[in-house]
């Protein structure tokens, strides 16, 4: 069950990279994206909630854990996605760098002499959360030490991944023109009102009213609209599971029956 399946639907603007063709040609270079079976699972749970057919799901879904990425659903299928031919592309996450300017790569090779090795285990596994704070890639831990000892550099990560986040929503709408909903996954995205918070400030011009208290409740194991009635863009939290979806697609593959979404 491939994790990249859900965003084979992607038109080629979204998913080629400004390279010459014939690299895409020869190699298949292009973006696949990641934390499809989670952005799938989230797309179906946010239909069961608002009564949406597939071909009127129209929504941007934000899978934030250690790895982050966020997704463009547009009649109920991938438009766009954050992560690339690789997890490192797109947002901040725990340990990962997400965007970066490439030749950053080429001049730290030079004055560090490092090895081509070395410079992507620092940016998959030393950068990120991590590289930022110098502490932890664990949002729970930069939270309490922000809110408790108000360490700035857990702060400037913190704001530095919501505003990666804000950004690539910002750019969805953009491309979508417009979206229903926006919908929260994933450890961070399930667990961390305070993050959401962040995330959702300005967006008040696109029409979200978000309630401070469902906000604050919202938990792991709970789907909930956390905006007001009559917020024009509601914005809910919905818990992954991509392992019901494994299961089912395997039931699926075992017994020859179709793939619904």
């Amino acid at each position: 069950m491939f994790d990249t399946a859900f965003h084979s639907t992607m038109p080629e603007e979204a998913y080629l990279y400004a390279l010459p063709y014939q690299l895409y040609r020869r190699f298949k270079i292009r973006k696949y994206g990641f934390h499809g079976t989670s952005h799938r699972y989230v797309a179906f749970r946010y239909r069961a909630l608002s009564g949406k057919s597939r071909k009127d799901t129209n929504i941007i879904t934000v899978h934030l854990g250690n790895g982050c990425s966020a997704c463009a659903i547009k009649g109920g299928k991938s438009v766009d996605t954050s992560m690339g031919m690789t997890p490192l592309e797109g947002l901040m996450m725990g340990t990962r760098s997400g965007d970066i300017d490439p030749t950053v790569i080429d001049f730290l090779m030079h004055k560090e002499g490092s090895s081509v090795d070395e410079m992507f285990s620092m940016l998959n596994k030393r950068s990120g959360l991590l590289g930022i704070s110098g502490l932890t890639n664990d949002m729970r831990d930069l939270e309490s030490e922000a809110d408790e000892h108000q360490d700035r550099r857990a702060i400037l990560a913190i704001d530095m991944f919501a505003h990666r986040v804000k950004k690539y929503i910002g750019a969805y709408i953009a491309e979508m023109g417009g979206t229903d909903a926006i919908c929260f996954a994933g450890g961070i995205g399930e667990n961390s009102p305070s993050l959401r918070r962040r995330i959702l400030s300005g967006f008040d011009w696109f029409g979200v009213k978000l309630d401070e208290k469902k906000n604050a409740v919202a938990v792991r194991g709970k789907e909930m609209a956390i905006t007001t009635p009559d917020s024009e863009l509601p914005v809910y939290v919905i818990p992954t599971n991509e392992e019901l979806i494994l299961a089912r697609d395997t039931v699926r593959a075992v017994k020859a029956l179709p793939f619904p979404c």
